[in-house]
């Protein structure tokens, strides 16, 4: 089965379910309901797991016993067992990472920084064979290992990254952490 994207979006929306995500990728996809509750409310009010009052875990227990944990196992993205108090992360939850390349802020999308490369690229080529003067001295194999650097700087730069904002990287969540 395949998400629809307006379903992948409703998910991804509420923060709770990221850190839910998040939580059970990096403890082998499965997790008991309190323990997930604890470091969800120590993520939301950015304190230690020790430090997680009752009525904060409750809260956190609750609304992920009756409402967000229902909503991504009726997406097939978590089994979860009420009577067990287990969740454990499907396969069909790998496909959400697509989703996840935020950009925060002022933050530039990749996509523009690859574009921007690219012109880069092409204008050295362009420069070097009309004979601009700077470009003029460089050897053909020059300007392709110009291009081919920058790509894979750029690409090496992207890929970590995307690795470090990822949901189930060590650490609290990207949007905590990052």
């Amino acid at each position: 089965m395949s998400l629809a994207r307006d379903d992948v979006y409703e998910v991804l929306s509420n923060r709770r379910r990221r850190f839910v995500i998040h939580y059970l990728r990096r403890n082998d996809a499965r997790a008991a309901l309190g323990a997930l509750a604890e470091h969800v409310a120590a993520w939301e009010n950015d304190i230690d797991v020790a430090a997680v009052g009752s009525d904060a875990r409750k809260n956190v227990y609750t609304s992920l016993q009756q409402f967000h944990l229902p909503k991504m196992e009726d997406l097939n993205l978590v089994r979860f067992d009420r009577r067990a108090g287990e969740v454990e992360l499907t396969d069909e939850a790998d496909e959400v990472d697509v989703y996840l390349e935020v950009v925060e802020g002022n933050d530039v999308p990749w996509s523009l920084y690859y574009l921007g490369m690219g012109g880069l690229a092409g204008l050295v080529t362009l420069g070097h064979a009309l004979g601009a003067p700077i470009l003029a001295g460089l050897s053909d194999a020059s300007c392709a290992m110009f291009t081919i650097t920058a790509i894979a700087a750029l690409a090496s730069i992207h890929t970590y990254y995307t690795r470090k904002m990822r949901l189930g990287s060590d650490g609290a969540p990207p949007e905590i952490d990052g």
